[in-house]
């Protein structure tokens, strides 16, 4: 059994979900509730993949929200991601995918030295982060997004905001050694890391995203933050596409030209139907067939019986295992989000 750990986008859409699942309790709270709500199994799910393969699955409400981070609220936030795993083990699901800000959570934050939540002793190696399938998603919506618009990546400038991170430099790492992109524009806040990044690559300019952005004909968003950014339209090239692989996402609600381009990024689209209700309430534009790529791995590693940590750790996805993850993506029945 696999199983999706999510959390909401903020404190109103929670309050929301809450009464929309039945949980009046949960409703009318406020952000010091929350702060303290125990993690709940929300969901049954049953997937189905194109070889015909069944799988069942359950999501997991963490009862995290990025108002917990942006409030400095940390020890609620970690213990949020530890709970809801330690749920997940407790019900003895095999391969477990950290969503949204709970990877970014449990690796900024170190959590593998709370190894031990109350009579639980996690065993890391039953989840994954699903950077890896994200990774990969992302690249190839820029490959087929960019060829829908007619930017010709052998001419075209890529910005990657958020370079340093796990996705960032695994979307780096991609684009550089599997595509003929022209550019690319390295940005963010840790001077060390991009220099470190640079240095692999052989190439890269790094840039504040101020000066960056009026270059790029393409731009990959993996910043991790609590909340949006505010970009000016009139400062893009035209046209541009530009892939939002934040979580929440709100770049298409904030950026509003008829030649800029937002494409929800890190978003896969699963040929049949699956059996959940989760989705609907994460906004999903078809919610029967449309999801995070990083749920999808641990579908994928549940469907090919890799129980295993596939995507661990920070900056170790290799284009390799992006390959890799990619190939069992297509014979699953998952392509890129496109629309």
């Amino acid at each position: 059994m696999f199983g999706l750990i999510g959390h909401l986008t903020s404190l109103e859409h929670a309050q929301a979900v809450a009464r929309d699942l039945g949980y009046p309790e949960y409703a009318d709270q406020g952000l010091d509730f929350w702060c303290s709500a125990p993690p709940q199994i929300v969901d049954h799910i049953t997937v189905t993949s194109v070889t015909g393969q069944k799988i069942e699955g359950k999501y997991l409400e963490s009862c995290f929200l990025p108002e917990m981070l942006a409030t400095r609220r940390i020890k609620a936030a970690t213990r949020k991601v530890l709970n809801a795993m330690a749920l997940a083990q407790k019900h003895d699901i095999d391969i477990t995918a950290l969503g949204g800000f709970s990877s970014i959570i449990f690796e900024n934050f170190n959590l593998e030295q709370f190894k031990q939540v109350r009579n639980i002793e996690l065993e890391f190696e039953r989840f994954t982060t699903g950077n890896t399938h994200t990774a990969y998603i992302i690249c190839r919506q820029v490959e087929q997004a960019s060829k829908q618009l007619g930017i010709e990546l052998s001419n075209a400038t890529v910005a990657v905001c958020g370079a340093t991170g796990d996705i960032g430099s695994a979307v780096c790492r991609w684009l550089d050694t599997k595509t003929d992109v022209k550019d690319l524009l390295l940005i963010a806040r840790n001077q060390e890391r991009l220099t470190n990044l640079q240095a692999e690559l052989g190439r890269g300019k790094i840039l504040a995203l101020e000066e960056a952005l009026p270059f790029a004909d393409i731009i990959v968003w993996v910043a991790s933050m609590p909340k949006g950014m505010d970009i000016d339209p009139t400062e893009l090239k035209k046209p541009c596409l530009l892939i939002d692989g934040g979580y929440p996402k709100n770049l298409a609600t904030k950026i509003q030209h008829p030649d800029v381009y937002v494409l929800n990024g890190g978003i896969v689209e699963h040929s049949l139907d699956i059996d959940w209700k989760i989705m609907k309430i994460v906004n999903m534009d078809v919610p029967e067939r449309q999801l995070f790529a990083c749920f999808a791995e641990s579908m994928l590693l549940e469907f090919e019986k890799l129980h295993t940590n596939f995507s661990w750790g920070r900056n170790q996805i290799t284009v390799e295992k992006m390959e890799q993850i990619g190939q069992v993506s297509v014979k699953h029945g998952f392509r890129p989000l496109l629309v």
